[in-house]
């Protein structure tokens, strides 16, 4: 897909070029002159739809006065049949150019010919890249944190796509280790507690103590009657395990699927343990000299590693010594391989076993203390741990009238996923999560349910609803979206207009950005601006009623719009209603 914002970039960097050329044939410029620098789009539109400041980054080397060079470039360039319409040198140097009507007719037939593929690029093309997101432990319904973190993962996969790359996403059951026998352990002492009577069983005190715990042990008891009270313990414990992950994992799907979310693998911890993998795995850094044995446990020397990677990056020792690294076990005096271990073996497996060339983690805040040890630990296995990245989000407080809310109108617990879809729509929540992770999020349950201009989920696809509204109605009339070929796009020379049309223009290089900085959250706020200028501009042109030339100039318009807001919205995850 064209990129016009990228290719005018390209364009100005050409006329330069010839201009400089020309500029030293006729004495203007040193010979030899050879130009760099960079083109951006200004944050004032004064400022030109472009400006470029390769007559500053020039100067030094030509030694001349950066306002003289750009004069000299100015005066040389040829825009006869290119994309702009005038160029001039401005401030101490800079050189702003002017889009001609060509370029925004280009906008809209390219807006045009990729109908809802629009924006989509090559430039991660071949690159294998999984995003393992909300990964929540299943002994339990998933909270806040596992729904901010879906809608990120999910949409972060999506904007990946579209920049080209094969995208997997993943979620890892984590269905072993302390917290699987916690699990076991709780719904174990509620079975006990039915037939034996509460007062007899005595609940562990770091259980899970939730209702959920004590439906599962009262479906296991109905299902497999009380014969299990007789059984080994371990025994049972690993079919109460089973069971109830049995009831949460389909639970946990069902939710995901309501959410929009779907994987392509739900992938197993105990995988990894029955398959010997993380045993292998802790060989492998016990091979390579990184781990070693104090009372009865395997360490990894977590603190070596890092201390070195932190001294190759230019650390010195004092800096090193007063981050306190310590070291991480990975088997436990009682040959047990600890949580960490099978994170490394897990981890190793994506890049050695699967050849993911990038992998991408969705992470709460309070993880953050685990991320250089994993990507230490990649490293010392001999894999390269910057191909890890860990995006890390912070919690997520609801609010209701300004008030903090915990618990479900509902049903009087801590509210779960379900819960609030229950409570608000799957389009504004995964809009409202879809924020910027890095920020702590107030999440207004009001404002998510309003139907006004305040809340931004409802203006986009106000703007959707509005534009399908008019075309319907201009269809009535015999117009129909016409193709840009038949369109003078030169009609199109009001400001409102062309603001719109170089807000179209953008989105392929917000993909990209979003892409590269790990943030969806710029396609939240692209498609927003995208609603407003839209807005200023139905509010000062008219469509209908116009001159036959100039309606069907701006019927292509709105139809681009609606196109590109519903391809936004698509990735957002946000359905593009018709009618509101």
């Amino acid at each position: 897909m064209p990129n016009l914002v990228e290719d005018a970039k390209k364009s100005i960097e050409e006329l330069l070029n010839a201009s400089c050329a020309r500029a030293v044939e006729r004495g203007m410029l040193p010979a030899g002159a050879e130009l760099h620098g960079s083109v951006e789009v200004p944050k004032d539109a004064n400022n030109g739809d472009f400006a470029a400041n390769h007559a500053m980054s020039g100067a030094k080397a030509l030694r001349m006065a950066p306002r003289k060079i750009a004069d000299a470039l100015v005066a040389n360039l040829e825009l006869e049949g290119s994309w702009f319409a005038s160029a001039e040198a401005a401030g101490p140097g800079f050189i702003n150019f002017r889009l001609a009507p060509r370029w925004y007719a280009d906008v809209l037939a390219a807006v045009q010919a990729g109908g809802g593929d629009y924006g989509r690029s090559e430039e991660l093309r071949g690159q294998k890249i999984m995003v393992e997101f909300v990964s929540a432990n299943p002994t339990g319904p998933m909270h806040m944190g596992n729904a901010r973190g879906g809608v990120l993962g999910d949409t972060l996969a999506e904007v990946l796509d579209r920049a080209g790359a094969e995208v997997w996403r993943e979620f890892y059951v984590n269905d072993a280790g302390n917290q699987i026998e916690k699990f076991a352990t709780s719904i174990d002492a509620r079975y006990r507690q039915l037939i034996l009577g509460e007062e007899a069983v005595e609940f562990p005190e770091d259980g899970y103590h939730g209702d959920d715990i004590r439906e599962i042990a009262r479906r296991f008891r109905e299902e497999r009657g009380d014969g299990w009270l007789e059984a080994p313990e371990a025994e049972r414990h690993a079919a109460m395990a089973r069971f109830g992950l049995d009831i949460n994992l389909p639970r946990m799907k069902s939710d995901l699927a309501r959410y929009g979310i779907e994987y392509d693998e739900w992938f197993f911890e105990s995988s990894l343990h029955e398959s010997g993998y993380v045993a292998d795995t802790v060989d492998a850094l016990t091979e390579r000299g990184w781990t070693y044995e104090r009372d009865g446990a395997l360490w990894l020397a977590t603190s070596r590693i890092l201390a070195g990677e932190l001294r190759a990056a230019g650390r010195s020792e004092e800096e090193i010594e007063k981050l306190a690294l310590k070291d991480d076990v990975l088997r436990r005096a009682n040959g047990i391989y600890t949580y960490f271990a099978a994170d490394i073996a897990y981890h190793r497996n994506k890049f050695a076993v699967r050849g993911f060339d990038r992998v991408i983690n969705i992470w709460g805040a309070d993880h953050h203390g685990h991320v250089a040890r994993l990507k230490g630990a990649l490293d010392a296995l001999g894999l390269d741990g910057s191909k890890l990245d860990i995006v890390l989000m912070q919690l997520v407080k609801l609010m209701r009238d300004g008030e903090v809310v915990r618990m479900s109108k509902r049903t009087g617990k801590a509210i779960s996923l379900g819960d609030l879809l229950d409570e608000i729509p799957v389009d504004a929540a995964r809009w409202f999560f879809n924020a910027r992770p890095e920020t702590q999020m107030d999440f207004d349950l009001g404002l998510a349910v309003r139907q006004d201009s305040e809340n931004p989920v409802y203006y986009v696809q106000y703007a959707h609803a509005r534009i399908c509204s008019i075309l319907r109605n201009l269809a009535e009339e015999g117009y129909g979206v016409p193709s840009a070929a038949e369109v003078d796009c030169s009609l199109l020379s009001t400001e409102q207009e062309r603001e719109v049309i170089r807000q179209l223009a953008a989105l392929p290089d917000e993909i990209l950005h979003a892409a590269h900085s790990l943030d969806p959250s710029r396609i939240n706020r692209y498609v927003t601006e995208l609603s407003a200028r839209f807005h200023r501009f139905y509010n000062t042109c008219r469509i209908k009623g116009e001159a036959e030339p100039l309606l069907k100039a701006r019927l292509l318009l709105a139809g681009c719009v609606r196109g590109v807001i519903a391809a936004c919205l698509g990735i957002l995850g946000v359905s593009a209603p018709e009618q509101m």
